[in-house]
């Protein structure tokens, strides 16, 4: 992770998945910074950078292809994240012969949008409307097993629990979901006095993985995190709790994984409104992990890899 890229000069040179275009120099750079070049561990896999487009926001998207993949595995990153930060979790999907096709969210990397905000979490499932018209367009293999980490579990569960089924689907992976984030009550009153005189505050870097890197990295290498935290997106999330906790039980069965050192989400409260809502949701409840999931330590990592190896097709 330490070759520069200029995210500014890459998102407008990005195309459809149709256009099949070149590889771009500025796409080569950016996977080298971000540890996304898999021709050492996988040399046969394709990747490729490219863009689509739901309401009001034009996305960025990447897919690695194996010769013969035999599954599928579409991944959603969380809040202030980007698919660049994904790579463990793409390296291990690839190691299973899984296509892997990822984007990133509206006001995140290198996506439109206000950083870090939305008016709106149906948007959020707008864009997963997107990624699966990409998949079913690519004819990615099923079956699709979907992977959300935080804010991208909590795409995945509002999917689960209000939306329409989708064909093809596999299993579903949360990944530390979020449901409520920690100390709920006191960010929704801060929300509630702050909203009329700002619209955002700092935002605060909080160490929310063992990986020291990986913390360093994003603390003080990555040019696409976000600086603040945008009070649309608070509200946005303050109307989505109540709607969430209201839906009515469905007999699916996620694969659920939570640190219980995570100072993120109120896991606590979070796992038993899972509960209530899933049909006996398989839980792996990770000591000592905190929340950045996807990027805890490699024997943490390797832990849960296992425990999705014997539950994945």
């Amino acid at each position: 992770m330490t070759d520069p890229f200029q995210p500014d000069q890459l998102s407008p040179l990005l195309r459809p998945f149709a256009a099949d275009a070149e590889e771009l120099p500025q796409g080569s750079a950016y996977r080298r910074f971000y540890g996304l070049d898999f021709a050492t561990r996988h040399p046969e896999v394709r990747s490729r950078l490219a863009h689509f487009d739901i309401p009001g926001y034009r996305l960025a998207a990447q897919l690695w292809t194996p010769p013969a993949p035999r599954a599928s595995l579409l991944l959603l990153h969380g809040y202030y994240d980007h698919m660049g930060l994904y790579r463990h979790v793409i390296d291990w999907a690839l190691g299973r012969g899984f296509a892997v096709l990822a984007c990133d969210l509206p006001g995140h990397g290198l996506s439109s949008g206000t950083r870090a905000s939305i008016g709106d979490f149906a948007e959020y499932q707008a864009t997963l409307d997107g990624l699966l018209a990409e998949a079913a367009a690519l004819r990615l293999p099923a079956p699709w097993h979907l992977c959300g980490q935080s804010t991208g579990g909590a795409i995945l569960l509002d999917r689960l629990l209000t939306g329409a089924a989708i064909d093809g689907h596999g299993e579903t992976l949360l990944l530390a979901p979020l449901v409520r984030p920690r100390s709920w009550g006191w960010s929704r009153l801060s929300y509630r006095l702050l909203r009329p005189f700002v619209d955002a505050i700092p935002r605060r870097f909080s160490v929310n993985s063992g990986d020291a890197e990986f913390i360093d990295f994003v603390h003080r290498q990555d040019p696409l995190q976000p600086q603040t935290l945008p009070t649309a997106w608070v509200g946005a999330l303050s109307r989505w709790i109540p709607r969430i906790e209201a839906a009515s039980r469905v007999a699916k069965r996620p694969l659920i994984i939570q640190g219980d050192a995570d100072m993120t989400v109120d896991w606590g409260h979070n796992l038993q409104v899972l509960e209530d809502k899933f049909d006996r949701p398989e839980l792996l409840l990770l000591p000592a992990a905190r929340h950045h999931l996807a990027n805890e330590t490699e024997a943490l990592r390797q832990r849960y890899f296992a425990f999705l190896d014997e539950r994945l097709d």
